[in-house]
């Protein structure tokens, strides 16, 4: 029995005349070659149905054109023509298509002050859509850092100077005893709460961009933060990210507005929407702040 033989129940009429704005798959699993690494990823694919009458698109189609990812590096042209591929196996049918890829990229990362370093993995999707001959391009990538909250610093210093006037009220100060109770847990009774939090970056990407801008973008909004999470340390390490998280004290809107400033002035980005998430030690709760600049969402 030849394909021709056999029953297309898709190309039959549909039993109501409404156009859809999406169909297609979602969690369609594939390999990517993105900035070197080959790489494990989830893709959703999609185009309108323009013509109501019709009850269903081509998918395989669609799974189809995704084989170009098994060999090509991924980048936005590449991104386009399998869009455009969308469209012109769906002809009279599409005028928009739509890719989402979602993967998880692996960097490997230095201590800040011993000689090891570790992988560290970053939640990444890139979003992408053809609809009426414009393209558009969007990524999204989460980095995770440390937040000490600068209220609870505050509190925690000034339980330490009450503990201080306790202690030597009314005493000659000698230097070594000093030096000593600063050393103790009599001394410092009291530290501040930080949290493992979250920036969730979406941005447009300028249409010069030929290849995803992933690494610099990590390393623009890890740098703004100054306490990006570790991987391997060593106590000189450990010690190290505590006095980053000191010098670094934020809330939720501290962040999100270090993220701003440092994203705007990216050359790759041309519009963004910031959130970032504190995910609270203090409450059973998250502090959440978010922030746009030249924005306009255009991915489905």
């Amino acid at each position: 029995m030849t394909s021709h033989s056999l029953p297309d129940v898709a190309s039959q009429n549909a039993s109501q005349n409404i156009p859809l704005d999406w169909v297609g798959m979602c969690g369609i699993a594939l390999p990517i070659l993105i900035d070197g690494q080959r790489l494990t990823a989830i893709a959703d694919a999609g185009v309108s149905l323009e013509d109501g009458e019709v009850r269903g698109i081509h998918m395989s189609r669609l799974f189809l054109a995704l084989k170009v990812l098994d060999s090509q590096p991924l980048n936005p042209l590449l991104l386009k023509k399998i869009l455009q591929r969308f469209i012109d196996t769906h002809d009279d049918l599409s005028i928009c298509a739509y890719l989402n890829i979602h993967t998880q990229m692996l960097f490997n990362r230095p201590a800040l002050v011993s000689p090891l370093s570790g992988w560290k993995s970053y939640p990444v999707t890139i979003k992408s859509s053809l609809k009426n001959g414009m393209f558009h391009v969007e990524l999204n990538v989460d980095v995770k850092y440390s937040s000490t909250c600068p209220c609870s610093a505050a509190l925690a210093r000034q339980l330490i100077q009450h503990k201080f006037i306790d202690d030597f009220a009314n005493k000659t100060l000698l230097h070594a005893e000093i030096l000593d109770w600063l050393g103790s847990t009599q001394g410092i009774v009291a530290t501040p709460h930080s949290q493992r939090s979250t920036a969730h970056l979406q941005l447009n990407l300028s249409e010069e961009v030929v290849d995803f801008p992933i690494e610099h973008v990590i390393d623009k909004a890890e740098e703004a933060l100054g306490t990006a999470v570790q991987t391997a340390v060593k106590r000189e390490d450990e010690q190290a990210f505590a006095l980053a998280n000191g010098q670094n004290l934020m809330f939720c809107e501290d962040a999100v507005r270090r993220l701003h400033v440092a994203l705007k002035s990216t050359s790759t980005v041309k519009g963004f929407n910031l959130k970032v998430v504190h995910a609270e030690s203090l409450h059973s709760h998250d502090a959440v702040a978010q922030s746009r600049w030249n924005w306009l969402c255009q991915t489905v």
